[in-house]
């Protein structure tokens, strides 16, 4: 996916605007540590673990895979309608070309794939949403009940049901339950959570990527149960998550002494692109109409479709 940052915020507030708990957390520094933790999780999927290891990117370049997908979810949080919708399209196609077989069931696999895609989303905010918990300020009470209804809604921009998408803290611990039985690992599994962890300098990623994803991991890791820690195989003495957590604390109050530019400063070394939207948010000015869209206002304006019947009446 590429991105040109100078068209974030052209027609309108996107679908949630600046007074949302979305904006809140998804600019927040704990974001990088909330993503990192998101694409981890994601290989406990083995369907999705099968699609991303067979087009083996991330062995040779495991920055792109989390700064595409950190730069997807900022771009539905925090962009214009029209960026939102041309970036999900964008997403939905390249799925659509990725499919093959699942070594574990023999099951056809497809990124596109409701259940796969809920995964990643839920992960996705969930993981985002815990780090702002533990390591920044935190939402209120009312404002995570608000977090969890927009969550529902960015879920529209993608192939699973948006009633399907929890919206309450209980709901959440309800679906990692049921969904608990159909996670496993395997070494494929174990070798994409350690390379998006503990990337090794010798990939690609380079030297800077490698040490701060191995320093993130601290903290992202720390944010997890120990039963997908032990599951994964990274699990770390619980002494460690005591040290760590004061410490990250401590550097995120520090990043945000730095006001919107905190999380700028902390997400280009990991992902450069995800850097770029968040420069391009806080340089953006007011965008042409001050308010925020449905996606299925989004799609009607700027969808496939949508241009498809602007065309045909004019």
């Amino acid at each position: 996916m590429t991105f040109d940052p100078t068209t974030l915020r052209r027609d309108d507030y996107g679908f949630f605007g600046p007074d949302s708990p979305s904006w809140k957390v998804w600019t927040s520094p704990t974001a990088v540590i909330g993503f990192q933790r998101a694409v981890a999780l994601e290989f406990f999927d083995p369907f999705l673990t099968a699609s991303v290891s067979d087009t083996a990117k991330i062995y040779s370049d495991p920055r792109h895979r989390l700064d595409a997908t950190f730069a997807y979810f900022l771009i539905v949080a925090i962009g214009d309608t029209r960026t939102a919708i041309q970036a999900s399209e964008h997403l939905m196609t390249i799925h659509a070309k990725s499919t093959g077989i699942e070594p574990i069931s023999g099951q056809r696999y497809s990124p596109n794939n409701p259940e796969t895609q809920l995964w990643i989303h839920i992960t996705g905010w969930h993981s985002v949403l815990k780090a702002y918990e533990m390591f920044g300020p935190g939402l209120t009470p009312e404002e995570e009940q608000r977090f969890w209804q927009e969550c529902r809604v960015a879920a529209e921009l993608q192939t699973c049901k948006p009633e399907d998408v929890p919206v309450t803290r209980e709901g959440v611990r309800e679906y990692y339950a049921q969904v608990r039985a159909r996670l496993c690992t395997s070494e494929r599994a174990q070798a994409g959570m350690h390379q998006m962890l503990f990337t090794s300098p010798k990939n690609g990623a380079g030297w800077t990527y490698a040490l701060g994803a191995r320093l993130l991991s601290f903290a992202s890791i720390a944010t997890l149960p120990k039963w997908m820690r032990k599951l994964g195989q990274f699990d770390r003495p619980r002494i460690v998550d005591l040290l760590v957590r004061p410490a990250a604390r401590i550097l995120v109050w520090l990043f945000t002494l730095f006001g919107k530019k905190g999380l700028i400063m902390a997400a280009p070394i990991i992902a450069p692109m995800a850097g770029q939207i968040l420069d391009s948010h806080q340089r953006s000015g007011l965008p042409a109409t001050l308010e925020t869209r449905t996606p299925a206002e989004g799609r009607e304006l700027y969808g496939t479709r949508g241009r498809r019947n602007i065309s045909a009446a004019s």
